[in-house]
């Protein structure tokens, strides 16, 4: 009966109608591929097809197959009706019998309304998982867990969107993503075909653990990829917690560590191994792992079935040795790389736009009144609003404005002067600590911050030993037993600093403990340090290099900086002898001095264009911060001082807005004229605002590739005219509109020494571009415009063509990309007629065709001063290049026309071989 093969089942005529037929034929087919007979037994028995007895015998039989052929043998005696239902089962679970899919569109069943009408309960043990893990993920991911466990938000009612951008494998830009679900594209980004991890980082609290959060529940609400049938979410600092000597199968590690299967566990591996593409594997936070775990040196392990240590495991899911074609997105804190052959794609969290910011500010404060009391307090206080780029610390500076707001409702207390993390902080320390004063409806809480810490001060010291005791240890998950061995009472743990956090296999059933973020741990460290006498002035963390790379130290340092400031003298004295202050303070400014001028001397220098030029990386950008922690005027002008240098390059470096503040704060000291370079980061308007002490002595200004809009532009203008001492101003790449060209403009007009001008890939249109035109021909200095990429069109090509005319200096000019056509073209050849300066003209991506090349031609018959006319990608067919390659005959002053990419076959491009200085590929 099971003679008959797969390629006789395609010989089925459509007219056949006859079920019980169709199963005899396909008979050898659906015996080899239904692994699941117990989903058909219950379908049939739920709809009375089959009696108690008729399961049973199905029971008995010794092997799958065997059951399948029972199965079938039980279903045809018993109808077409019973066969037809039987075929309905398969196509409805698909999940269940995903093999037979191809076979039942080539067969092209299509039920009857009587078939259609029969329930069909899916038992498939695969399905059912995939159900419990979509409950489980549901559950876990619907609320924001806050400081406390009694402060959750629905994560839809607060979730914000924040910038994601794509990266190179040297954080070169690739763009932004739209959405969430473009993360997991495998068309978007790619940057190694082989590799298997989309790897997501940023600065502490960029909202690394919250885009995972809205990953699990948009998975979990049928919101991603259909193909995606299971979703395991790990945290790194969970693999620490295992000893050495701990090992484990794949299986055990996502099932008993994860989520168990409720029936036939073995099923659902099996699939999971088969179908590795219908997995989605997270893992948060590579950089709470062992200091010393370094993914490239683990050893490989590709059997499944053997028991291995789980950072193997993790290392072997991340390469792909486990698990080849499984989804893998693994998190880390800038300044953490993994091994380029693991990485798929690399994605880069920018935090908040300004836009970002006022959505978050909608959803955080409904009423409008309370909104705007605090938007023009963030607008009164630009440092502020520049810690609000970093979704954690907006959050904090949130949380305690609504807490002022409900005690002094009719004047909310945001500090109105400098504002550094530390104070952040501290404020946000006072406020968990009044959690233990008396409420009432009358008296309001009266308490000094130097009250509050004082009487608070035995639970600041245990949390202290905690925070100070892991991070000596590099642990950030503590047990009960630990966290009971400081000194840590009910009610410390009720504040909200530590909260519970259950961790399947790590303690039975004691919860485990962890800061509520990792920076906080890092403050109640610093505190620590601060505050306890057996902490002499030379010990501590202090003793190791404070600008390492995990910034769990980067931020203990920090927090140091802050508490041993000067201005932290009357809190800190009713809790440290002031003799002990003073030494503590002495050994820190000796070390962070030693630090910057080591670091300083041994960044890359080069000597260009009349600037001695020097390459700072990230981690000066970390010594900005302490600097500006310690909000010590002495100390940014020591820090000043060591700038040896006249041009400041601080590309790529991952700045945020506040930085510019602490970039500020040591820069407004170095008397004299400086080149600052702060392309490729995140600066957004708030940044520029915060540079405003530095424009004075700037003479060069970059700062392409950071969410500058308009009001950014605006600040520049209002600072760069003031001194008219800039000779650069690099926007590319940004959010600037025909307002903000209308100030760059007005920039080009009082700016006399402006030479230098780059404001391509923004939202410039006509309007703008005539504007910048007009700016561009009254200007008698300057050399270089860049407009690439903008919508100028032809009204705007043709402003630029008057100032072409007749230009005493211009000598580059892009509008590549602009929408430019044959009008827009036609002027711009004419006018180059009457131009001697201009040397390299870029016009690429252009709508361009023979009639702007044949015009072109005719001006370069005249026009001996041009060297370099770009072409690329435009309309121009062979025979406008043949125009061209003519007028070359009269000209002997281009170099080259490039024409590479227009509407030219090979063969027609061969014409124009011996020319060399055209460029057909």
């Amino acid at each position: 009966m099971e003679r008959q093969g797969h390629s006789e089942m395609e010989s089925i005529l459509p007219e056949s109608y006859s079920y019980i037929k169709l199963l005899t034929i396909s008979r050898e087919l659906l015996v080899t591929h239904i692994r699941n007979t117990q989903c058909l037994v219950d379908n049939l028995r739920e709809n009375e097809y089959f009696s108690a007895e008729d399961a049973e015998i199905v029971g008995v039989c010794p092997t799958q197959p065997d059951k399948v052929r029972k199965i079938l043998d039980l279903v045809q005696s018993k109808g077409e009706e019973v066969s037809e239902f039987f075929l309905y089962v398969l196509q409805q679970l698909a999940d269940a019998y995903v093999d037979l899919g191809p076979w039942l569109l080539q067969i092209g069943f299509s039920p009857s309304k009587l078939i259609q009408s029969k329930a069909v309960v899916n038992t498939d043990p695969v399905s059912r998982y995939t159900q419990k893990l979509r409950h489980q993920l549901g559950r876990n991911s619907k609320f924001i867990l806050c400081y406390s466990q009694k402060e959750e938000l629905l994560l839809e009612e607060m979730y914000s969107d924040t910038i994601v951008e794509l990266v190179g494998f040297g954080n070169e830009s690739l763009g932004n993503l739209d959405s969430l679900a473009c993360l997991l594209d495998h068309s978007t980004g790619i940057l190694n075909e082989q590799g298997e991890t989309i790897f997501v980082f940023g600065d502490a609290g960029v909202g690394k653990s919250m885009l995972l959060q809205r990953l699990q529940s948009l998975w979990a609400a049928g919101q991603l990829d259909a193909g995606l049938k299971f979703f395991f979410h790990f945290r790194c600092r969970m693999f620490s917690c295992f000893k050495d000597s701990d090992t484990l199968r794949l299986q055990d590690l996502l099932f008993k560590h994860y989520c168990y299967p409720e029936q036939d566990p073995e099923e659902v591996f099996a699939f999971l191994l088969r179908f590795p593409h219908t997995a989605l594997f997270t893992f948060d936070g590579l950089d709470e792992l062992h200091s010393d775990f370094d993914l490239s040196c683990v050893p490989d392990t590709s059997s499944p079935w053997e028991p291995a240590h789980p950072l193997v495991l993790l290392a072997n899911l991340l390469s792909g040795t486990l698990l080849k074609g499984a989804t893998k997105l693994l998190t880390a804190r800038t300044g953490i790389e993994i091994p380029r052959q693991l990485l798929r794609k690399k994605v880069l969290l920018r935090g908040f736009s300004p836009s970002h910011l006022r959505a978050y500010t909608r959803k955080m404060f409904p009423d409008q009144a309370v909104r705007d009391r605090l938007l023009d307090q963030l607008e009164a206080n630009p440092n502020l609003c520049s810690l609000c780029a970093v979704p954690l610390f907006c959050w904090i500076i949130f949380r305690c404005f609504q807490h002022f707001h409900s005690i002094f409702d009719s004047s909310p207390q945001l500090p109105d002067c400098t504002v550094t993390l530390t104070d952040v902080f501290l404020l946000v320390t006072e406020v968990h600590l009044n959690r233990t004063q008396p409420t009432s409806l009358v008296q309001r809480n009266t308490r000094s911050q130097t009250e509050t810490f004082s009487v608070g001060r035995g639970t600041l010291h245990s949390l202290g030993q905690v925070a100070h005791w892991g991070m000596g240890q590099n642990l950030f998950v503590f047990s009960q037993e630990e966290v009971q061995a400081f000194d840590m009472q009910e009610g410390d743990l009720q504040l909200g600093f530590l909260r519970a956090m259950p961790e399947l296999g790590l303690g039975g059933d004691q919860p485990s403990y962890e800061f509520f973020h990792i920076t906080l741990q890092a403050f109640f460290t610093a505190f620590f340090l601060v505050v306890d006498d057996k902490c002499l002035g030379d010990s501590g963390l202090a003793r190791e290099d404070p600008f390492q790379k995990k910034d769990h130290f980067q931020f203990t340092n920090l927090f140091l900086c802050g508490l041993l400031s000067k201005a932290k003298q009357k809190l800190l004295r009713h809790l440290v002898p002031a003799a002990a202050l003073r030494r503590k303070r002495k050994a820190l400014w000796a070390h962070l001095f030693a630090s910057l001028r080591a670091h300083m001397k041994n960044l890359p220098r080069v000597q260009a264009g009349g600037f001695n030029q020097v390459q700072a990386m990230p981690t000066f950008i970390w010594m900005l911060r302490c600097i500006y922690e310690t909000q010590s005027e002495k100390v940014g002008q020591l820090a000043a001082r060591g700038i040896c240098a006249n041009y400041l390059k601080l590309t790529y470096c991952n700045a945020y807005s506040a930085d510019c503040s602490a970039l500020s704060f040591v820069l407004h000291h170095f008397r004299k004229r400086l080149a600052l370079d702060m392309d490729n980061n995140n600066l957004n308007d708030y940044g520029v605002r915060e540079l405003q002490p530095c424009f004075s002595r700037l003479t060069v200004v970059r700062l392409s590739v950071n969410q500058i809009t308009d009001c950014g532009v605006k600040v520049l203008y209002e600072e760069l005219t003031k001194y008219k001492i800039v000779t650069y101003l690099g926007l590319y790449n940004n959010q600037i509109t025909d307002v903000g060209a209308k100030y760059i403009a007005r920039i080009l007009d009082e700016c006399k020494s402006l030479t230098h001008l780059k404001v391509g890939k923004n939202k410039i249109t006509s309007e703008g571009g005539q504007c910048l035109a007009l700016a561009v021909k009254n200007s008698k200095s300057i050399i270089d415009i860049g407009m690439w990429g903008n919508t100028i069109g032809d009204k705007g090509a043709k402003a630029f063509a008057e100032a072409l005319r007749n230009h005493p200096s211009l000598s580059n000019l892009s509008l590549a990309f602009n929408g430019i056509s044959t009008e827009g073209g036609k002027s711009l050849a004419q006018a180059l007629r009457w131009n001697a300066s201009l040397r390299i003209f870029w016009l690429t991506k252009n709508e361009l065709n023979d009639e702007v090349a044949e015009s072109m031609a005719e001006m370069l018959k005249v026009n001996q001063t041009l060297q370099h006319l770009w072409l690329i990608q435009n309309q121009i067919t062979a025979k406008g290049v043949a125009q061209l390659a003519d007028a070359l005959q009269k000209n002997t002053g281009i170099t080259e026309i490039c024409v590479n990419g227009n509407l030219m076959k090979p063969e027609e491009a061969k014409a124009f071989e011996d020319e060399k200085r055209i460029v057909c590929f």
